[in-house]
């Protein structure tokens, strides 16, 4: 009897045994690609008058291009709403109506002004929104002036400065200076506010690590593109372009405010722009004060504090604090820190961390 014949099924599993192998070898070639490289991008943007950077370190360029424009929004919209010199802000309109009436403001607005007067209670004053309202009869032009102004002019110029008489109520979110003729200015404390807010939304964007530099007021997270810390550095007043020392940082603010680009003199002594609220007169002794602590917001109010104070109760006021530190510029010239920080002394530039630009 004969059988009828079958097609051979070898040349059907030598096929299936290719594919096989072809997704195997797929596979390991996956397998095999190398992860994506970290970068550090970067973009300035001009705000709130001064000169900011945004750092984003990411594998993934359209996430941190996102989240370095989506910060610098959020500094626009904190300036439109805080700015003292924007004729639509809610701070001018609490302005407008000082003595008036009150106004009703943001929640965040009115929680920021909230954290200015704890700060204000808690420096005795040193740190004062209502410095706006002080007449200006100093011209920091860095020229030699022949005399400073009579005690009597110099006490009438902060009469309308005093923190006490601006008036909160919980209930309404409404804020109300009680004077005619004061004013509130958040400018010793908005670009730190700027910074923190824009921090928290490129973090909640997925950016692992950055660092956010709003003249001077700086705040970093996680690590660098190379995995090191953020390196900031603390410029030398006496020398320009120049830097006195540096920290190796990461997850904390580090704010720098120097008191030696606007200033006068008299008789060869120096007096910087930043005012005594409580005298009415120039602060002395400092030409340069670093905060270093966890928040740039309040790093940003405590620098005017340090300042207002002077060298050595400004430096007695931080060492009471849990988690700040400072360094202190003497007029001098002597460099003075907190009990706990310990800084890196260098006499040229550091170099900056390499960014990717678009």
């Amino acid at each position: 009897m004969r059988l009828a014949s079958r097609p051979c099924a070898l040349p059907n599993v030598f096929r299936l045994l290719a594919v096989l192998l072809c997704l195997l070898a797929g596979r390991a070639a996956v397998a095999q690609a190398p992860a994506p490289t970290s970068r550090n991008f970067t973009r300035s943007a001009h705000l709130m008058g001064s000169h900011f950077t945004f750092t984003a370190v990411s594998s993934d360029d359209s996430l941190a291009w996102r989240a370095v424009r989506a910060g610098i929004r959020e500094a626009q919209r904190i300036d439109r709403l805080c700015s003292y010199w924007d004729s639509t802000s809610q701070i001018t309109q609490i302005n407008r109506a000082a003595g008036l009436h009150p106004v009703v403001v943001a929640q965040e607005v009115y929680d920021l002004i909230a954290r200015t007067l704890k700060l204000s209670a808690l420096s005795d004053g040193a740190f004062d929104i209502t410095f706006a309202g002080g007449e200006k009869i100093y011209k920091f032009d860095r020229q030699e002036h022949a005399a400073l102004p009579d005690s009597a002019t110099v006490r009438a110029s902060v009469r309308r400065i005093n923190y006490r008489k601006v008036l909160l109520d919980p209930a309404q979110h409404s804020v109300m200076l009680q004077d005619k003729g004061m004013r509130l200015n958040l400018a010793g404390i908005l670009q730190g506010y700027g910074v923190r807010r824009a921090q928290a939304l490129m973090r909640q964007m997925g950016i692992q690590g950055g660092l956010i530099n709003g003249s001077g007021d700086v705040s970093c997270w996680g690590k660098q593109a190379d995995g090191s810390l953020w390196r900031i550095a603390i410029g030398d007043p006496a020398f320009p372009q120049s830097v006195s020392s540096w920290l190796t940082v990461t997850d904390v603010a580090v704010v720098t405010a120097g008191n030696y680009e606007q200033y006068f003199t008299v008789g060869g002594r120096y007096y910087g722009h930043i005012i005594d609220p409580h005298t009415g007169y120039p602060a002395t002794g400092l030409r340069s004060v670093t905060i270093i602590c966890p928040d740039v917001e309040l790093a940003d109010g405590l620098d005017e504090v340090v300042f207002v104070k002077g060298p050595e109760a400004g430096l007695a006021f931080i060492n009471r604090l849990q988690n700040v530190d400072c360094a202190l510029i003497t007029n001098d010239g002597r460099t003075l820190t907190s009990k706990r920080l310990q800084t890196n002394y260098y006499s040229t530039q550091p170099s900056a961390p390499t960014a990717a630009r678009p």
